[in-house]
């Protein structure tokens, strides 16, 4: 029965996600008389460690599985979302503050909400999680090398800082959390039963902190924040999706492609944008707005996919 419970309440993600944005909006002290910028920090660690908690060995023994769907995936992760980023922000001609805090949150690997996503999609739930934990364990160089590459002409980029943080706060916990997963497996299921939903009440709070922190700037330009959003995930969604059926993957799998490439880590975002880039006040706003917008939309697509469908 509690098990039954919290997977509703995960399944509703997205909807709190929204509720949590509009009080933070309408009602910022709501967030900002309690939570602070330290409490981010922990909250995006219990989210990995939360991720660990769920991989084992066997999860990355499935990359011999997926090896050419894995790398697919992995590569179309980190060239389509930062070009689509860097893109937005020319064409957009957004202000250098979220200009960059787009490109950041574009060079991020993949979300942990993805594998609800396809759960909930009817796709390779098994890829969908391998894909998580690779373009997690990846990110630790190439967000940091994608970063300088496409914000350094804007504005200076400390690669070894960026990689410290990402280490300490999303490649360790998980390491962490794997190793509790091995060594405590008989009360696995039911610490399992409540860290997803510990997850989902994290990511939340950061999103509603960065929201209420930046209440009045976000309410002045929601149409360009909103509108940038939209393009890097619609875009996401839809390039993953379209060159995996180009390379002749199966429906389960172009699904899997979809939502990896299309979802990103926006807490980490967040993270990344507050601590290294503190020149640009706005630069953490672009991940906030990312992480609501992106579960709002795979929550769409997987309303629609689980309607038809799939042949593998």
């Amino acid at each position: 029965l509690v098990n039954t419970f919290f997977k509703w309440l995960i399944n509703l993600f997205p909807i709190w996600s929204l509720i949590a944005a509009v009080v933070a909006l309408v009602w910022p002290d709501a967030f900002l008389s309690w939570c602070s910028g330290t409490m981010i920090k922990i909250g995006l660690g219990f989210i990995m460690l939360g991720m660990g908690l769920t991989l084992t060995l066997n999860d990355f023994k499935r990359v011999i599985l997926f090896p050419i769907s894995l790398l697919a995936g992995v590569t179309l992760q980190f060239t389509v979302m930062p070009l689509l980023g860097w893109g937005i922000g020319h064409l957009m001609n957004l202000p250098r503050d979220i200009a960059v805090g787009l490109v950041i949150v574009s060079c991020c690997p993949g979300g942990t909400a993805s594998n609800l996503i396809a759960f909930l999609s009817r796709a390779n739930v098994a890829l969908s999680v391998s894909m998580t934990a690779v373009s997690t364990i990846i990110a630790l160089v190439m967000t940091p090398i994608l970063t300088q590459f496409y914000v350094g002409e804007r504005v200076p980029v400390d690669k070894l800082a960026m990689l410290q943080t990402i280490l300490i706060i999303v490649i360790l916990p998980v390491i962490f959390g794997m190793l509790i997963s091995r060594f405590f497996d008989k009360s696995i299921d039911r610490i399992n039963a409540v860290s997803p939903f510990v997850s989902v009440l994290c990511i939340i709070l950061i999103v509603g902190f960065i929201l209420a922190k930046y209440q009045s700037e976000i309410i002045q330009n929601w149409q360009m924040l909103l509108g940038a959003a939209l393009i890097l995930h619609i875009g996401g969604f839809t390039l993953g999706y379209c060159f995996s059926r180009l390379f002749g993957y199966m429906e389960k799998s172009s699904r899997t492609l979809s939502i990896e490439v299309g979802m990103q880590n926006s807490g980490l975002g967040v993270e990344l944008a507050s601590t290294h880039f503190t020149m640009l006040p706005l630069a953490p706003v672009p991940g906030a707005i990312s992480a609501v917008t992106h579960c709002v939309l795979g929550s769409i697509l997987a309303f629609f996919w689980r309607m038809k469908p799939t042949e593998a």
